[in-house]
């Protein structure tokens, strides 16, 4: 069987004709998208499933009729109609793939692409199934540029890929700037249209997908001099989906979206300006800390496919132009993502996930400036994967020296409440969970709270068991370390807190079995709030 000529959604000009003719594939699938609105959009499944399928099997017949014999068309249609009825029982996914299976032979029938034998009809639907996902594409890519009304097809495919990240990013934005969201939660929503509801749009293009192999069907064809011309024609769509149009369109879009959140940090992070009314600069620094490394990662991702080697924008000075400004942009959001984790921490202590998170954004914003580099003096992607993995080889060599522990439990307690009259109270739980390390500040913390007895026990406690599992270390020369051997001086050196460990705690010091037994005791520790140290999760 051979192909179905028209392939084009729109008829091609004809000399004499005034204009171009919109094909009834069009109009049938535009009565489609607005009948599954109407039926589904927002709506449980049941009947309206059995209604659409219904009425794709007459869009189906109507938009070829004439081409095959009436009787036969006829008998297809009430088969497809037939394989649908299971939707009107319930619906179910295997309701659903029957009437799929019957739409999609409906759709052969009508076309001329039903084969000769029913043994045939398996490969036939396999080879339809395989053709229909880029169909829509493949089409419309195909007719750009055939004539005028051909032209506000390819605009529009142009505009799918700005349009869709615009509104991830938008998203992003809204879940890391309360601002942002402060005014998009205030705007009243009725006064759009409903219609210009993303998830809406989401699902028109579903059902347009879905729907578009069935008025225009096509078999898959594995031969070579088929697989080349195919080839050729897929390229349309795919230099619509991502050429210098839909790049220039997306890096404007984009530039002006992150100009707003640029201005935004600019104004109340960096300028301190007074925010809106119940909205604090720590939420204003948590929100953002790490949705906009997120924004700046799919940033980065979409600049590296923008910019491929001997792409459509690679020789654009435009379209460089806003990538550097766009890049510049995203540097400057992972340093205010880098400032809002330093601010939170300042208000809510510190922790290794949030050191891992700073460590994290210095080197997005690292890489950022590498793919400028890459660009700016025309580099490989080698060359880029090279210097990030040099870039990463090289901060976890620094951190390797870097006792990260001993770190977050200084900044904790020189922060903390108790030592400043600001900020959390000391999590004695996190401490402990630090390990050894903590044990120098831990000192700071047991010293600054003496006489304050509710305060007392916890933190003592808790060094008489850091020491002891740091003196139950391996003494041989073979196990020795600079960091063992410094915490050791240190606490030969701090031996005289030892005897107060208890002296508030119980009647009389105890004994090493004793505190060995007390420290198993079901007794809970009490922290310097109050609260049971077994109540603490380590990673706040």
């Amino acid at each position: 069987m051979t192909e179905t000529t028209e392939t084009m959604p729109w008829r091609q000009h004809r000399p004499g004709a005034a204009r171009s003719r919109i094909s009834p594939a069009v109009v049938a699938l535009l009565i489609l998208i607005a009948l599954g609105d109407f039926l589904s959009f927002g709506q449980a499944p049941g009947l309206n499933l059995f209604a659409l399928a219904v009425a794709a099997a007459i869009a189906i017949v109507a938009t070829r009729f004439g081409q095959q014999p009436i009787r036969t068309t006829f008998g297809a249609f009430l088969l497809g109609v037939a394989t649908a009825l299971p939707l009107i029982e319930a619906p179910s996914f295997i309701g659903a793939v029957l009437a799929i299976i019957g739409l999609s032979a409906l759709a052969l029938t009508a076309s001329g692409l039903f084969p000769a034998h029913l043994t045939g009809l398996p490969l036939a639907l396999f080879r339809f199934s395989l053709a229909a996902p880029l169909r829509l594409l493949a089409d419309f890519g195909a007719a750009a540029g055939r004539g005028i009304g051909l032209r506000f097809a390819r605009g529009l495919v142009v505009w799918i890929v700005p349009a869709i990240l615009a509104v991830v990013f938008i998203a992003l934005f809204w879940s890391a700037n309360p601002v942002v969201a402060d005014i998009l939660d205030k705007f009243d929503a009725s006064a759009l249209p409903s219609l210009l509801d993303p998830w809406r749009i989401a699902f028109w293009l579903v059902v347009a997908v879905a729907t578009w192999p069935l008025l225009r069907p096509r078999l898959k064809n594995w031969s070579a001099k088929a697989t080349a011309a195919e080839t050729a024609t897929t390229a349309a769509p795919e230099n619509l989906l991502f050429g210098r149009a839909a790049i220039l369109r997306s890096l404007l879009l984009f530039n002006a979206l992150f100009a707003v959140e640029t201005c935004l940090d600019l104004t109340y992070l960096w300028g301190g300006a007074a925010l809106p009314d119940g909205m604090t600069h720590a939420e204003y620094a948590h929100r953002g800390a790490y949705p906009l490394i997120v924004t700046a990662l799919l940033a980065a991702a979409f600049v590296l496919a923008a910019m491929r080697r001997n792409g459509p924008a690679q020789g654009s000075a435009l379209i460089r132009g806003l990538v550097y400004a766009w890049i510049a942009q995203n540097i400057l959001l992972c340093i205010s993502s880098i400032l809002r984790l330093k601010l939170y921490v300042e208000v809510f202590s510190l922790t290794e996930w949030r050191i891992a998170a700073g460590i994290w954004m210095g080197l997005v914003g690292a890489g950022l400036a590498l793919i400028l580099l890459r660009i700016l003096f025309r580099r490989s992607n080698e060359w880029l994967v090279a210097m990030n993995l040099g870039t990463l080889a090289l901060t976890l060599y620094a951190c390797a020296f870097i006792d990260f522990s001993a770190i977050i439990a200084d900044f904790n307690v020189d922060h903390s409440f108790q030592f400043t009259g600001a900020g959390e109270k000391v999590d004695v739980g996190y401490l402990q969970a630090l390990g050894p390390s903590a044990i120098p500040a831990l000192d700071r913390f047991i010293v600054a709270s003496i006489g304050e007895s509710a305060q007392e026990c916890g933190p003592r406690r808790v060094r008489q068991q850091l020491t002891a599992d740091f003196g139950a270390r391996s003494r041989d020369w073979r196990s020795w370390s600079f960091r063992a051997w410094r915490l050791s001086e240190y606490l030969t050196g701090h031996a005289d807190v030892r005897p107060m460990v208890y002296e508030s705690c119980s009647p009389s010091p105890p004994t090493p079995s004793s505190m060995t037994d007390d420290l198993r005791s079901p007794e809970p520790a009490i922290a310097s709030d109050g609260t049971t140290i077994d109540n603490y999760w380590p990673f706040h």
